[in-house]
C-alpha cells in the first residue's frame, strides 16, 4: 500500500491535539470536538475501524480546578489531568452516543508497548472495542506514569497505538497543514512536502520550532511518530485540524497534508522497543564500509566497522549507530561500552586476543536486533 488510496485502508487512528479542541485561551471548544465526531461517525457508518488519540484532557480540567492558565508544576498538570479526563471522556462519549457510536476509554503508558504481557493486553482489548463497534479513545495516563514510562506527548503515543493494533494510517490533525521545506513561520518560500519516501536530517532541521504553544508536541515529534509508523508498516498523514471537512476529504482521496510511506515489511516483534522509546544508552561511530553493510546489505555491525563508542553501557542495552553526523539505526549491543572501546576496528579472528576470553558473540550489534532508520 503505497498510495493514498483509502478505500483499501479498513482500520485508522486518528490523532489530535490540545491546539485542534481548544480555544485560543485553552478551554475546550466543545463545537469543534462536535465537528470531529461527527466526521469519525461517518467513518465509522461507512464500515471503518477508528481509534480517536485525544489530547485536551489537562485543558478540559483546568477550570474546574480554578486554575486561569497551564500550570507549571507538575502534580498540578497531573491532578488537572485526572479531572479534565473525566469531563473528556464524558463529551465524546455524548458526541457519539447521539450518532449510535459506544466509546470506550484506553489510558495507556509506554511500558504497555514495551512489557510483552501488557503489549497483548491493550492489543487485545482495542481489537475487541473495534470489534464490538466502538471507538477507543486513547490518551496517557498521567497520573500514574513514572518518567520512564511516560510517552510524553500524544503524537508517538498515536503511533504507539497504530503499531500495537496494525492500523492501515495514522492521520495526525494538527494546528498545521503538514511537513515543509523549511519553518513556514520564518521562511515565506517553505513548501509543503506532499509525499515522504525517506525521512531525512533536512527534514527535522526545518522542523525545529513549527508547532503550537498550547500542545506538547511540535514538528519534530510527528516525524519520530513517523519513524514508528513507517517501520512497522503503518502509513502516516499530517493534516489541518480546522480544514473544512478534513477527514470526509482525507478518506476521499484527496491529496490533502503530508503522507509519510510506509514500508512494506513489518520489524520482527523483538525490535519492537528499538521503534519505540526506548532509551538509548550509547552512540557507536561507523566507518563507510560497514555503514554500507548495514544499510544496502542489512548485515550486523561487527567490531572491525567500529570508529569511536560514545557513553556508558552494557551488553543489552540500546545505541544509536551513526556514520558521522546521521543516525542511520538503532540495536541493542552485544558488548559492554568498555570492551567495544578495546576491540574497535579489531577483525572477528582477533577478538579473543585482544579480550583475553572466547566472546559469546562476534557481532557487536547482530542484524536481528538492529533496526535500520529510513
Amino acid at each position: 500500500m503505497n498510495g493514498r488510496d483509502f478505500s483499501r485502508f479498513r482500520r485508522l487512528v486518528v490523532k489530535v491535539g490540545s491546539s485542534s479542541i481548544t480555544h485560543t485561551d485553552g478551554q475546550v471548544h466543545w463545537q469543534k470536538m462536535e465537528h470531529l465526531t461527527r466526521q469519525i461517525a461517518d467513518l465509522v457508518h461507512a464500515g471503518r475501524e477508528v481509534v480517536l488519540v485525544s489530547s485536551g484532557a489537562v485543558a478540559a480540567g483546568l477550570a474546574p480546578l480554578g486554575f486561569r492558565e497551564k500550570p507549571a508544576r507538575l502534580e498540578d498538570k497531573q491532578a488537572a489531568a485526572a479531572v479534565g479526563q473525566g469531563i473528556l471522556i464524558h463529551r465524546y462519549e455524548k458526541l457519539f452516543r447521539e450518532s449510535g457510536i459506544p466509546v470506550g476509554q484506553v489510558l495507556l503508558t509506554r511500558g504497555d508497548y514495551l512489557h510483552p504481557r501488557r503489549y497483548v493486553n491493550a492489543r487485545e482489548t482495542l481489537q475487541r472495542l473495534l470489534q464490538l463497534g466502538a471507538v477507543p479513545v486513547v490518551n496517557e495516563n498521567d497520573t500514574v506514569a513514572t518518567d520512564e514510562l511516560k510517552v510524553g506527548d500524544n503524537d508517538t503515543l498515536s503511533a504507539m497505538v497504530a503499531s500495537i493494533i496494525d492500523a492501515d494510517c495514522l492521520l495526525i490533525l494538527s494546528d498545521v497543514d503538514g511537513l515543509y521545506t523549511a519553518n513556514p513561520q520564518r521562511d515565506p518560500a517553505a513548501r509543503l512536502i506532499s509525499r515522504v519516501d525517506k525521512i531525512t536530517p533536512a527534514m527535522y532541521a526545518a522542523a525545529q520550532g513549527v508547532g503550537s504553544a498550547r500542545g506538547t508536541g511540535g514538528m519534530t515529534t510527528k516525524l519520530q511518530a513517523a519513524e514508528i509508523c513507517v517501520h512497522s508498516g503503518v502509513h502516516m498523514l499530517i493534516a489541518k485540524a480546522d480544514t473544512e471537512h478534513i477527514l470526509t476529504r482525507l478518506a476521499a482521496g484527496e491529496e490533502v497534508g503530508t503522507w509519510f510511506v510506509a514500508r512494506d515489511v513489518h520489524p520482527q516483534m523483538r525490535k519492537r522497543k528499538l521503534l519505540f522509546g526506548a532509551a538509548m544508552k550509547g552512540k557507536i561511530y561507523v566507518d563507510d564500509g560497514c555503514c554500507a553493510a548495514v544499510l544496502e546489505s542489512g548485515s550486523s555491525i561487527l567490531p572491525v566497522g567500529i570508529r569511536e563508542v560514545e557513553g556508558e553501557f552494557v551488553g543489552g542495552d540500546g545505541v544509536s549507530v551513526y556514520h558521522g553526523k546521521e543516525e542511520i539505526a538503532r540495536g541493542i549491543v552485544a558488548f559492554d561500552s568498555a570492551e567495544l572501546r578495546r576491540i574497535c576496528g579489531v577483525h572477528t579472528a582477533d577478538l579473543a586476543a585482544v579480550l583475553g576470553y572466547e566472546p559469546e558473540h562476534n557481532a557487536a550489534v547482530h542484524r536481528n536486533y538492529l533496526v535500520v532508520k529510513s
